[in-house]
């Protein structure tokens, strides 16, 4: 497992000459863009040439995250985690002031689910569990007894996973006198004293009425849970608090610097800046997992919604990120360090080269299975994956990753051919956001496995959909999502894959069933 170390309070060498060489004066906004198995601070700036706005972007910290196993389970060392936090933002503060300009607030995103339980003293009780841990399959059971899971769906219209929120709560001892905290909003509270739960992310809890926009109070009376569990809601672009005098200290930035809400699931961040240039899109937001589905107006509640395991959670400006989890690039960096602590010593360049010299034809996996969910010995599970289908996959890392990449591809194919079967509209484009952006074998396959137009980058969405959001809400841009949408389209530089001709292996049918 990865332990978190404290980084030196220092910045990065090129992180100065960068700031030196760049425009100077004016605002910067410092994104906290925050992943499961690394994190980064990044300094946006709206920029505008011939009259058309733009955005710059410069990661000023650098920072490893992963699991520890602590107490019994998997669990975040949220103190590290916050010790980089304060580390980045101090070097934000450094190079802000390096070009004359100044930090006119904090936008904080992370991935889902998980939260930290806070006492009246505003004391952390333990470090925050992970999503990977197991403990929560057991309260499935348990929470299902008192909420139907019709019920649920009907009112929160989220997905099941085993990990949700809910089932997570469940399993708590005892939570008299303790709210609960999601973790972009347990670094806002460290940052401000502030407690606030943003909307996007509340929506994952599987307690959040998907239509009304707020808590769905009778579910946390059905399992017993306190009332004020979490705290008020706060929407994209409204301020969660200043910071406290203590942080200013250690950041070296003013006091009255605002911690503004973003969209802080990460994804909603995400979504917020896909380089769309009509509605008729679907999103594959590509990295440790990949979250694929369109964007709606209205959530769709429908049993048939249900059962196909699609999720309705909160976007910027009210939005509907109507999508499934499919498995993500977690199963490639898995296998990659198995291998390199088996000694095999090849790049990933070299893995998809030799990965797409191979012919098509499978074998497949189901991506999203969660027998992927937890580390270790990620090559071998999958080859036992095949085995259970029947087929047979070699002991070779590039046949791995081939398989890997079409698995990907076919699941892709199958949640947007499910989104637009279930919210009847049609995908004319897809769009391939975060880190997979970059994978140009597995843009290839999903345009194969589609049949549409990809359409890749940028690679930075989620810092930039939190800068935007940022920006906005200063001032320094205006108007709706298309609006924002529009500057970053013409700001990237944006890779078009077209279809060639689908082969079985690509075929969704082809790929065994996405069943959770």
């Amino acid at each position: 497992m990865t332990e978190l170390q404290p980084a030196a309070d220092t910045v990065p060498a090129d992180a100065v000459q960068a700031a030196a060489g760049a425009e100077s004066g004016g605002r910067v906004f410092a994104a906290v863009d925050i992943g499961a198995s690394s994190g980064r601070v990044i300094l946006g700036r709206i920029t505008e040439n011939a009259g058309v706005p733009g955005v710059t972007l410069e990661t000023v910290h650098r920072f490893p995250n992963g699991v520890v196993e602590s107490g019994g389970g998997l669990r975040w060392d949220f103190d590290a985690l916050f010790a980089e936090v304060l580390n980045g933002l101090a070097a934000a503060a450094k190079v802000a002031a390096a070009r004359g300009a100044r930090v006119s607030s904090i936008g904080i995103d992370t991935w889902a689910v998980d939260y930290g339980l806070v006492n009246d003293a505003g004391e952390l009780v333990a470090q925050p569990y992970s999503y990977r841990d197991e403990r929560s399959r057991a309260a499935v059971v348990q929470v299902h007894e008192r909420l139907d899971p019709a019920r649920l769906y009907g009112t929160t219209g989220l997905q099941f996973l085993n990990f949700n929120t809910i089932y997570q709560l469940a399993t708590e001892p005892d939570l008299d006198g303790l709210q609960a905290l999601l973790i972009p909003d347990l670094i806002a509270f460290r940052l401000t004293g502030v407690r606030r739960t943003e909307a996007t992310n509340a929506s994952t809890t599987g307690l959040f009425d998907a239509v009304a926009g707020e808590w769905a109070t009778e579910f946390l009376t059905a399992l017993d849970l306190p009332q004020d569990l979490f705290p008020p809601l706060v929407q994209p672009g409204e301020t969660m608090g200043t910071l406290l005098p203590a942080i200013a200290a250690r950041t070296g930035l003013p006091e009255q610097t605002p911690v503004v809400a973003v969209g802080s699931h990460d994804t909603a961040s995400a979504v917020a800046a896909v380089p769309a240039e009509t509605g008729d899109f679907a999103y594959i937001s590509s990295g440790t997992w990949s979250l694929v589905g369109v964007e709606l107006q209205h959530p769709v509640l429908t049993e048939a919604s249900r059962l196909a395991n699609f999720t309705n959670e909160r976007g910027v400006d009210g939005t509907i990120r109507y999508l499934r989890n499919v498995g993500g690039l977690w199963l490639l960096s898995e296998c990659q360090r198995t291998w390199a602590a088996q000694g095999l010593t090849l790049s990933l360049s070299q893995l998809l080269e030799g990965a797409a010299a191979l012919p098509p034809g499978g074998p497949w996996i189901n991506a999203d299975d969660p027998a992927f969910t937890a580390p270790e010995n990620m090559p071998e599970r999958i080859r036992a994956a095949v085995g259970h289908t029947g087929a047979t996959l070699a002991d070779q890392p590039t046949a791995i990753v081939r398989c890997i990449l079409d698995s990907l591809a076919a699941g892709y194919a199958r949640a947007i051919g499910d989104a637009e079967r279930l919210a009847a509209g049609r995908v004319g484009v897809v769009h391939v956001v975060g880190g997979g952006s970059q994978n140009r074998l597995l843009c290839q396959l999903t345009a194969n496995a589609t049949g549409k137009q990809v359409v890749a980058g940028p690679v930075e969405a989620t810092a930039l959909g939190n800068v935007l959001i940022q920006a906005r809400a200063a001032g320094e841009l205006a108007g709706g999502l298309a609006e924002l949408r529009k500057i970053v389209a013409g700001g990237t530089a944006l890779e078009r894959y077209q279809p060639t001709a689908p082969s079985p292996a690509l075929s969704p049918s082809a790929s065994p069933a996405n069943k959770p």
